[in-house]
């Protein structure tokens, strides 16, 4: 006669590959879809969420994770795969859960006077003032911090002793004005990526030709010396795309030691249907979206030849960007998105990777974009 309790076991131990074989059945190309779920449940419910997808993690790691592939001494972050961006509506939700305090403003903007000094020769922008003031105080619990600012990929992995609003706001991100030279390096590890209307073949109405337009703002409008590089990395392929800029990038940095702020510009790629666009000033404007490599993943846990020396100050500039930008913009950005690799970040400690828009986004909506990308950046260069 067979043993209950043994047969008990098997129906479970199918039951279990059932489930894992359902988990693993799209090989990681569109992550697992119990995170997205409970991605969705940690923005909408707080606590709950995040418990459950806590213990998700406990269990799921023994399936490993598709879009993580030993590849030898080959550098993963280079992989298609990896470079990708969630594209749910979570992720792209700019609703902020703190309530506003009373020193609300509604679209408040600087004096005539003010804006005079800055300048605006290159379009009819105003640089607005504060609109919302965000309660500091809140954001010292965790959830609450990641559930307002952040969206963390399921492939990594990223706790309060990185993520903690006393840390993010204590590094001094404010740029010196002395010296000759360059202080700003703009390039494009994509340079190929293109928006809507871009005309096929020619990158100046495509993501270079926004970072050209970014450099014109930060340079006429704000006074930064300013390096827009153009190089081209991912004309063929994609792939290996990072690893093809590196050397450039480094040589470039090594001929400009004045540079102490590098900008990636990107733009993301998002479902057809969705449309990250907002109306600022009357002018549509592509909402766009900061990017941070942990060099971490879920599988392989710290990954040693992807180090970044820079990672909390390249984390703490990003979050003082986003925070500006939630009370000076509110609207304009998508949440942080924290993703497992490096993403060339470690060059500087005021390192940023933008996703300005996306494929369905016009060149007009992205360029209008630079205006208050320019406006925030130079406000936490400033210490402002």
């Amino acid at each position: 006669m067979k043993n209950p309790k043994n047969t008990v076991w098997r129906i479970a131990l199918f039951l279990l590959t059932v489930v894992c074989g359902l988990l693993m059945a799209d090989r990681g190309e569109n992550e697992f879809p119990v995170f997205a779920c409970s991605e969705a449940l940690s923005g909408e419910s707080g606590s709950t969420g995040l418990l459950l997808q806590q213990n998700m993690w406990e269990v799921v790691p023994l399936l490993g994770y598709g879009i993580v592939e030993q590849q030898g001494t080959q550098n993963p972050e280079e992989d298609e795969t990896t470079c990708r961006t969630l594209t749910t509506e979570d992720l792209i939700s700019e609703e902020l859960l703190l309530p506003q305090s009373e020193e609300t403003q509604q679209t408040a903007l600087i004096p005539e006077s003010v804006e005079a000094t800055a300048g605006t020769a290159l379009s009819n922008f105003r640089p607005a003032v504060q609109q919302v003031q965000i309660d500091r105080t809140q954001l010292a619990d965790y959830e609450t911090l990641v559930r307002n600012f952040y969206a963390i990929d399921a492939n990594t992995m990223a706790g309060s002793d990185q993520l903690s609003v006393e840390k993010l706001l204590g590094m001094d991100m404010t740029l010196p004005q002395e010296g000759d030279g360059p202080q700003i390096l703009i390039y494009h590890t994509h340079s190929q990526e293109a928006f809507a209307d871009s005309v096929p073949g020619d990158v100046n109405t495509g993501i270079v030709g926004v970072g050209e337009y970014l450099t014109q703002v930060l340079t006429e409008q704000y006074g930064y010396r300013v390096l827009h590089h153009t190089g081209q990395y991912d004309v063929e392929t994609r792939d290996n795309a990072y690893s093809r800029a590196l050397p450039e990038v480094e040589q470039l940095l090594a001929k400009n030691p004045s540079i102490q702020v590098v900008i990636d510009l990107h733009r993301d790629e998002v479902a057809q249907d969705t449309r990250l666009v907002t109306e600022l000033q009357g002018r549509p404007t592509a909402k766009f979206m900061f990017f941070n490599g942990l060099s971490r993943t879920r599988k392989t846990g710290d990954i040693d030849y992807l180090r970044n020396e820079n990672q909390e100050a390249n984390l703490a500039f990003s979050f003082q960007m986003q925070l500006k930008a939630a009370e000076y913009y509110p609207g304009l950005t998508r949440r942080i998105y924290l993703k497992g690799y490096r993403y060339n970040m470690h060059l500087r400690p005021r390192t940023l990777l933008v996703e300005l828009g996306a494929q369905n986004n016009t060149v007009e909506e992205a360029i209008n974009a630079c205006d208050p990308l320019a406006h925030i950046l130079d406000m936490v260069l400033k210490g402002e």
